[in-house]
């Protein structure tokens, strides 16, 4: 199924659902290298192809890019911060965060400054209004004064008012000089003070700048810790339970030919026997089990990528895992308790949904050829597929521990848990909640339409 999958590039939407995270990762990562692999192809090719074609005369006049050769003759390339006279990348961050003080320093100052200058405008604004005001008061009373002088005399206090108005302006005019060169003064010191202050300012925003970035490399140096850590903790566990599964791999190996070895040396001590006595049941014939599997592997190839509907996963139950008694446990003949028949994704989730954590069950699954293991996780339910189109059962995905049965999946992930990261452990089956059980149609005689169970 998996090379199917990656054949066609493409993973139907409601077998996408049925994957656990696990599952996707390694589905996504195989697609990946089939891209990585079919790219390099058409690139060669493309390679070959180019090879093969006349190059074209390069018209007069026409651009080109040509890159700078190194001494080793391919393409020259510069990377920052080998180079004797680059900088470090704590000097650049350094400098970047001097001149950014700098200039957030000098933005404050020029707003000080700014508003300092019109404190000083609207100090002289307010000066001169106060002298025009009382330039317009003198002028009212001595015209009111004239009114009440004869001609002679008149004039003479005109004279005089013009010369008290030339004395009155001298002396404006001196007192706005006093006022200005006071506010030059004022400015000089101010901008002399705001100088001051913008350099510790910037003295200030670059201390706390540097204090931030030690507390952030700080603890970006303690989560990479500890990821490291966890990483190692992962990393060991994944090489224990990859040695394990070799282990496992090679005694089921070893079982398998000392099996064909007794089997061997029982069919040579049956053909000594005389031809009077009866010798022990031999087991099935080469001929009869190749048959069988020759026969399984007609359906194989005749079935269809995926099942089309739920009879076709019916049918697939009876022709091929019926007689296997691959859910069977125990010798009274009977499925075991966590077993149950196509039920949903939903059905299933619902019946673990009040269950404690470690609960499971085992369903036969809709959207593959084969079971689907729901568990009851900690935060969500999750779901693993597993592989029956072959020989063995496994969970979908490669490099996966092969399993004679689904009962002896089960009994063997009891023990150990499904994914390293998850720590998956099926501790609690989940039974059946309705009476006739989900999976009588699986057991039914087709023929008479009579439960065998």
């Amino acid at each position: 199924m998996l090379q199917q999958i990656i054949k066609d590039m493409y993973i139907e939407p409601e077998l996408l659902l049925e994957l656990s995270d696990e599952q996707k990762q390694i589905l996504f990562l195989k697609m990946r290298e089939e891209q990585v692999r079919r790219w390099k192809e058409k690139e060669e090719e493309y390679e070959r192809e180019e090879k093969k074609k006349p190059k074209k005369p390069r018209k007069p006049g026409s651009k080109r890019v040509d890159f700078l050769k190194g001494e080793d003759g391919n393409e020259w390339v510069w990377v920052m911060g080998e180079y004797k006279d680059d900088k470090t990348i704590e000097q650049i961050l350094e400098e970047e965060a001097q001149r950014k003080a700098l200039e957030q320093a000098e933005r404050e100052a020029e707003e000080l400054r700014k508003r300092e200058e019109e404190e000083i405008k609207r100090k002289i604004e307010e000066e001169k209004k106060r002298l025009e005001e009382e330039r317009e008061k003198e002028r009212k009373r001595l015209e009111e004064e004239a009114l009440y002088q004869s001609i002679k005399e008149a004039r003479l206090l005109a004279q005089k008012a013009e010369e008290e108005r030339k004395k009155r302006e001298e002396e404006e005019q001196r007192k706005l000089r006093e006022l200005q060169e006071e506010a030059a003064v004022e400015r000089r010191k101010s901008y002399t003070k705001i100088n001051e202050k913008q350099k510790r300012r910037s003295n200030e925003i670059y201390i706390k700048w540097k204090e931030m970035r030690r507390q952030l490399d700080k603890v970006a140096e303690e989560a990479s810790q500890e990821v490291e850590k966890n990483w190692r903790e992962q990393e060991k566990k994944a090489k224990e339970a990859e040695q394990e599964m070799k282990l496992i791999a090679q005694r089921a190996r070893e079982e398998n030919r000392h099996s064909l070895d007794r089997a061997a040396q029982l069919i040579m001590n049956t053909n000594r026997f005389t031809q009077g006595q009866k010798p022990p049941l031999p087991p099935k014939s080469s001929a009869v089990m190749d048959k069988n599997r020759q026969l399984r592997e007609q359906r194989r190839k005749s079935r269809l990528p995926r099942p089309p509907n739920r009879e076709a996963v019916i049918t697939w139950f009876h022709e091929e895992e019926k007689g296997r008694k691959t859910v069977i446990e125990g010798s009274n003949g009977k499925p075991a308790n966590w077993f149950h028949g196509v039920i949903s994704r939903f059905d299933a989730e619902k019946m673990l949904l009040e269950k404690p954590l470690g609960t499971y069950l085992v369903r036969v699954s809709e959207k593959v050829w084969g079971y689907t293991i729901s568990f009851r996780a900690k935060d969500r339910c999750k779901h693993f597929l597993i592989d029956a189109s072959e020989e063995q059962y496994h969970f979908f995905g490669p490099n996966q521990l092969d399993h004679n049965s689904i009962t002896d999946l089960v009994n063997y992930h009891k023990e150990k848990p499904i994914t390293v990261v998850g720590g998956e452990k099926l501790v609690y089956p989940c039974g059946q909640i309705c009476d006739p059980p989900d999976y009588w149609e699986l057991f039914q005689n087709r023929r008479t339409e009579s439960t065998s169970l």
